[in-house]
């Protein structure tokens, strides 16, 4: 009994930290999208629009920064 106590907490520690770093990483890519639009609310909501498709294209995380900074410079407020 006292293994299956040790293991299910071990599993649920596993979980929860590996449940935590997804949260972060998405916190930090749409911090990073965020940052670009400046204070134009239109400007973040394109932005935020970007970060999923990028997401949708699989773009990696190396190369998420410059792909967003392209497409914050091809935004034009209509």
């Amino acid at each position: 009994m006292d293994y299956f106590i040790v293991v299910i907490t071990t599993l649920a520690g596993l979980y929860f930290h590996w449940w935590l770093y997804v949260r972060i990483r998405r916190w930090m890519d749409r911090d990073l999208a965020l940052s670009m639009a400046g204070t134009d609310a239109g400007k973040k909501a394109y932005m935020l629009e970007c970060l999923d498709n990028a997401k949708a294209q699989k773009i990696k995380r190396a190369e998420l920064a410059t792909w967003l900074e392209r497409e914050a410079a091809a935004y034009r407020a209509d």
